[in-house]
Formats: C-alpha cells, sequence, structure tokens
C-alpha cells in the first residue's frame, strides 16, 4: 500500500506546480510513482482531485478543500518534527524578510513590535518591494508573497485567504454608469496594475473556469495603493484585494461591483522558505506569529460582506 502522508505531500505538489512533471521534478520522484500516489489518494477518498485533460490539469472544488485542509496539516507535522529536532534552539539572530510593499507596510510592519516583544533575540530587516526575489541568490531568509505561487521549489505555507474586488468611487459610476457583466469593462477605465501574473491589460475574474477579460484604461501602475488614490478621486475601476481597499469598502468612498462572473477565488497569502530540511527557530517561530495574527480571518476582511 502506498504511504498515505507520501500521497498527501505528492497532491500538494501536484496542485502548488500545476502538473504531474512539475511535482514530480520537485520531490524527486518519477511522473509515473506521482500519478500512482494521486491515484492511490483519490480512491482512498473516493472522489477526483483534479480534473485531467491532455492539455491541463485543474483542481476541483473537492480538491481545493482537501488542499486547505493538507496544506495545514503537513505544515503542523513540520513544525513538529522541527520542533523536536530544535527544541531548545531559541529564536534569535537577524532574520531577513522580504514582503511585497502595499502588504508589508499594511499588514505586516504594524505587528512587528508585538513580534520583537515576543521574540528579543531576534532582529528583523524588512525589505519591501514589488519584485519576485530569489531568496537563495539575494539572502533572504523568508517572504511573504500573494497570489498563485509560481515557483515550487520552495517551501510555502498558506497563511490567508487573498480576496479580490472589482470596484469604483461611486461617482465615477454615477458619471460613467456601473458594469453588469464581464463584457461591460471594455467600455470603462480600468485601472490596471502592471505586476499581475495576467498583465495589466487582463483581469483575471471567476473561480474555478476563470477567464481572462481584457480591459484598458488611462492609468497604469506597479503599485496597489497609486491606483487606490486614482480610484478614490473618481477616475476609474479597480480590480484590487481587500487588504488594499477594505477600509474605503467600509467607509462608502468605494463600491463594490457585481458582475455575472465573481472575483477570482484563487489567491491566498503565502510564506515561502528555502527548501532546508530544518528551517530554524526565527523562521518557524515567525511563520507562527504571523499565522496567529491572520487567523481565523484575515483581520483586513473583518466588516466585509
Amino acid at each position: 500500500m502506498l504511504d498515505r502522508l507520501t500521497g498527501m505531500e505528492v497532491f500538494v505538489r501536484v496542485a502548488g506546480a500545476g502538473s504531474l512533471s512539475g511535482a514530480a521534478r520537485a520531490l524527486g520522484l518519477s511522473q509515473t510513482m506521482v500519478t500512482k500516489h494521486l491515484a492511490a489518494l483519490e480512491a482512498r477518498l473516493g472522489t477526483r482531485l483534479f480534473h485531467r485533460t491532455t492539455r491541463r490539469l485543474t483542481i476541483t472544488e473537492a480538491g481545493r478543500r482537501y488542499l486547505d485542509s493538507t496544506e495545514r496539516l503537513l505544515a503542523d507535522i513540520e513544525a513538529a518534527d522541527a520542533a523536536v529536532a530544535a527544541d531548545r534552539v531559541e529564536p534569535r539572530g537577524l532574520l531577513r524578510l522580504n514582503v511585497p510593499l502595499v502588504f508589508g507596510v499594511r499588514q505586516i510592519a504594524p505587528r512587528l513590535a508585538a513580534f520583537a516583544a515576543r521574540y528579543p533575540g531576534v532582529t528583523v530587516e524588512l525589505g519591501l518591494n514589488d519584485r519576485l526575489v530569489d531568496l537563495a541568490e539575494e539572502g533572504w531568509d523568508l517572504a511573504i508573497r500573494i497570489g498563485a505561487l509560481r515557483d515550487s521549489s520552495l517551501v510555502a505555507r498558506r497563511l490567508a485567504r487573498c480576496r479580490m474586488v472589482i470596484c469604483a468611487a461611486p461617482s465615477y459610476l454615477a458619471a460613467q454608469g456601473t458594469p453588469r457583466t464581464s463584457a461591460d469593462l471594455a467600455s470603462h477605465n480600468c485601472l490596471g496594475y502592471t505586476l499581475a501574473q495576467a498583465g495589466a491589460g487582463r483581469w483575471r475574474i471567476g473561480g474555478r473556469d476563470a477567464v481572462d477579460v481584457a480591459v484598458s484604461g488611462n492609468l497604469r501602475a506597479n503599485n496597489g495603493d497609486a491606483l487606490l488614490a486614482a480610484a478614490l478621486a473618481g477616475q476609474g475601476i479597480v480590480y484590487q484585494p481587500t487588504f488594499i481597499v477594505a477600509d474605503a469598502l467600509r467607509s462608502g468612498e468605494l463600491v463594490p461591483i457585481t458582475l455575472e462572473l465573481p472575483p477570482s477565488d484563487q489567491l491566498a497569502v503565502y510564506a515561502v522558505y528555502l527548501p532546508d530540511r530544518t528551517p530554524s527557530a526565527k523562521v518557524r517561530a515567525f511563520i507562527a506569529f504571523i499565522a496567529d495574527a491572520f487567523a481565523p480571518e484575515p483581520p483586513w476582511d473583518h466588516g466585509l460582506a
């Protein structure tokens, strides 16, 4: 009988890599063995975890629910193993932490004082930029990444969901009208985020069967706060995560727009680090600290529908 835990690890790697071959390379297994582990896991669960065609591999709704639980379980097992191996190691030294700019300023920096009080032996160097840094080459201990993970060679811990919202100022909607369908966006001034995986000229909308909708507008920026400021001034429509627009939605300065397709539900906030056998105590301490701060619901989503 194939090992159950290995099957779960294979499942998580396949979901992260988006392919059997990518998972096989990351795990050092043959693609045939990866396929066998996945098939055994699906047989044990009595449900399909992925939709497979000759061209695509997409996770099912059951698979997405199982992924959340499995990631937490594997992270807990990893943490337990690490705690036993380094039980007496006190978190200390320099922790080099890289975080996307807006998320770092809004959600990480305000919590560093509490982290310092709990772990006085750790000094944090906080790097704030939206560039996809190379942890190994640039010497980062840990990074926070938001979206769909691209690099399956890193160890990832899911910290929180990342809700997306299409919204605009009431003044813009009063002047230009409110779009009702994704096709309506073509006639609106859509402000683009240049670092989005789909690019500034496309918004990925929908759940499992997401589509890329072509949009255009008179402003593109590589910073979410810049787009927020323009939207608040009534310049156009933005498609932004709630950790940027939540306060404006709660105050009514921005209004959510409901289309026939929902915003993407495929994004999350992750802590990622290099795949050492035992992450350092300072890395484990920070991941546990920030995961606790974001549980059970991300604080930026409090009070949102």
